[in-house]
């Protein structure tokens, strides 16, 4: 492996306009390439905007997902990345053949797609179906893994990516900014948003605090340090749909470390150059050496009943417009 340069990437996107949203795609990714990153991460849903789903019918939604290779926002991405050289991952809601619907994450180059993953632990529509396979694949020389939002939260999972052969995670999010039995959380009101040029400070204390950022920091650079990867974190910034999110899109290294992170309000992309020697002298590579899966095969497979219960999702502001 050689060293590699990525950029991660946060916008305000507009619901189910797409045009749009890749057009912001196109304008970021012009600029990460210009500045030397051989790929661009997007965050969850960044073509089709996310929050407004959880309102939509099975024919709605089936009216917004679109058909994965051949669907039109992938050879638009792939001409994207053609035009820039560089290679772009980001999300959108994807039908099969069956009319099945899944949240899908993608990874184009100039020649189309790369690699697709389904979100393993989907929630903001009833007709959105789950994943059932990891993702892995070869890009630019290193071994890549993709878990969407919620999956990540699942520590199994990133585990398992990583085992598979993954140095590199992908972690596209829609998240932060919503209700949790976790003290200190809630949404942002939407009115500091559209004050934020004058009145930037009650922003960023909203948005750093244990309703955003804060929060992130109890969990995201463990997924880094325990399993000694680089984890390329991406989040929306400003409104999708009725709910303020506030982007702080990062790279952590296999250190847990944060080697770059979006601070600012407007779209907007940050870029790191990740180094291979990481990987090993981190100290996440001796515990993933060090286990002992004879102690807890058994105990880790163990079925139970799967269960998902997201707060904000029953919240006064989901109820149907």
């Amino acid at each position: 492996m050689k060293n590699l340069k990525i950029s991660t990437a946060q916008f305000e996107n507009k619901s189910g306009n797409k045009e749009y949203n890749l057009s912001v795609i196109d304008k970021l990714a012009a600029k990460a390439a210009a500045e030397g990153s051989k790929v661009i991460a997007f965050h969850e849903c960044s073509i089709t905007g996310y929050t407004f789903a959880r309102y939509l019918s099975k024919d709605q939604m089936l009216e917004v997902a679109e058909i994965i290779p051949d669907g039109p926002s992938i050879l638009k991405l792939a001409e994207i990345a053609k035009k820039h050289d560089i290679t772009i991952l980001a999300g959108l809601f994807e039908k099969d053949k069956d009319d099945k619907i899944f949240k899908a994450y993608v990874c184009v180059d100039k020649n189309g797609l790369i690699a697709k993953h389904r979100k393993l632990h989907p929630f903001i529509n009833a007709h959105i179906n789950p994943g059932n396979s990891y993702t892995v694949f070869d890009l630019h020389g290193w071994k890549c893994g993709i878990l969407i939002c919620y999956d990540n939260n699942v520590i199994e999972n990133v585990r398992a990516t990583v085992l598979l052969g993954a140095n590199i995670v992908f972690m596209p999010h829609v998240t932060m900014c919503t209700p949790s039995t976790r003290p200190g959380a809630g949404f942002v009101d939407p009115g500091l948003w559209q004050n934020r040029e004058n009145d930037p400070t009650s922003l960023r204390l909203e948005f750093d605090g244990m309703k955003g950022r804060e929060w992130l920091m109890k969990w995201l650079p463990s997924r880094a340090y325990d399993n000694g990867i680089y984890a390329v974190f991406s989040n929306p910034i400003g409104m999708d749909d009725d709910q303020l999110k506030n982007g702080c899109s990062m790279i952590i290294d296999p250190f847990g470390d944060i080697l770059a992170e979006c601070r600012s309000f407007d779209d907007s992309l940050v870029s790191s150059t990740l180094i291979p020697e990481k990987l090993t002298m981190a100290g996440g590579y001796r515990y993933t050496k060090a286990r002992r899966p004879d102690l807890y095969k058994d105990i880790l497979g163990k079925e139970h009943h799967s269960e998902l219960n997201v707060a904000w999702l029953n919240s006064g502001s989901n109820k149907e417009k």
